[in-house]
């Protein structure tokens, strides 16, 4: 049985993710085997906000090199988490904008 806990990761903090967080969507790391149902109710449980929409996207593994040796990123998955227009804002992000 997952958590909440293993279900988000961490938080994805880049210049157009926390350009996203004023119209209140926020960026995440999940476990890839994850579905919106479950992000979304590990997202309300978490933080206590209420979520009006979640959209995943699978991000490939990118082929890389160092020197003579050739390997890959890991691939994961990133869920964009919109909130209600009345629900409270993430105190963890507020601190970032």
């Amino acid at each position: 049985m997952k958590t909440c806990y293993d279900i988000i990761i961490k938080p994805v903090i880049t210049e157009a993710s926390t350009a996203d967080m004023q119209d209140k969507k926020y960026t995440f790391k999940v476990a890839v085997d994850a579905n919106k149902k479950e992000i979304k109710a590990a997202v309300e449980e978490i933080f206590g906000v209420t979520v009006e929409k979640v959209t995943t996207i699978n991000v490939k593994a990118k082929a890389k090199r160092l020197g003579y040796h050739y390997g890959k990123t890991a691939a994961w998955k990133k869920a964009f988490v919109k909130l209600t227009a009345d629900s409270k804002t993430i105190e963890f992000f507020d601190s970032l904008m």
